[in-house]
């Protein structure tokens, strides 16, 4: 099974619902794109943060210094994105991929970060949780069910809402597998009690 992990927006907890989901699974992990922090990136982050000795951490296919959209900060680096160079690592474990920032954000002058999401891909939401949240999540949902491309479910990151999280589910049906609390750091243990406590609902996808 492939995950594609997105989020309604940028710094919504993508790569912390990863290496969840990751270490619930004992899945692999690829991040296609990463702009900026090459020093520490979230590939980086995902491994010191799995536990499990099965997961591998593939390489990116494209490593960029700006932390920026992709497509411009390729255009800084001097290079241009091609799709057709975006490959899934071939592995017989389940795959967990990251995207970056929301699926709308452009990776060159005519494809998004949707156009990554392929037909045996399911995509599981992360959102977060901040006034206007709902109106991305909607949208976001919205979107991808446009393309047909199969949605997973949803992870709601940070302080419990009811009321914004309630009608996110009623609106789009889409099944809830868990919700991230804003804890105060994140390191093995607490990536192992989130897994841990979503490996159900996540097994439930394959």
């Amino acid at each position: 099974m492939k995950l594609f992990i997105t989020g309604i927006g940028t710094d919504v907890g993508k790569t912390i619902a990863s290496a969840i989901i990751s270490e619930a699974l004992q899945a692999d992990y690829w991040k296609p794109i990463q702009a900026g922090e090459l020093d520490f990136s979230d590939k980086d982050k995902v491994k010191s943060l799995l536990s499990n000795s099965k997961s591998v951490i593939h390489n990116n296919n494209y490593a960029l210094q700006t932390p920026a959209s992709p497509h411009y900060a390729a255009a800084i680096d001097g290079i241009s994105i091609t799709i057709k160079n975006i490959q899934a690592p071939q592995t017989k474990n389940h795959l967990v991929i990251e995207g970056a920032g929301g699926i709308f954000v452009p990776i060159n002058q005519t494809e998004t970060v949707m156009d990554l999401i392929q037909t045996d891909y399911k995509v599981i939401v992360v959102s977060r949780h901040y006034l206007g949240s709902i109106n991305h999540t909607l949208l976001t949902i919205e979107a991808l069910q446009n393309r047909k491309i199969n949605i997973g479910g949803i992870l709601f990151s940070g302080d419990e809402n009811q009321g914004t999280e309630s009608i996110i589910l009623s609106k789009t049906g889409i099944k809830f597998l868990g919700r991230i609390d804003n804890e105060p750091y994140f390191d093995q243990n607490v990536i192992s009690y989130y897994a841990e406590k979503f490996k159900e609902n996540l097994i439930s996808l394959i």
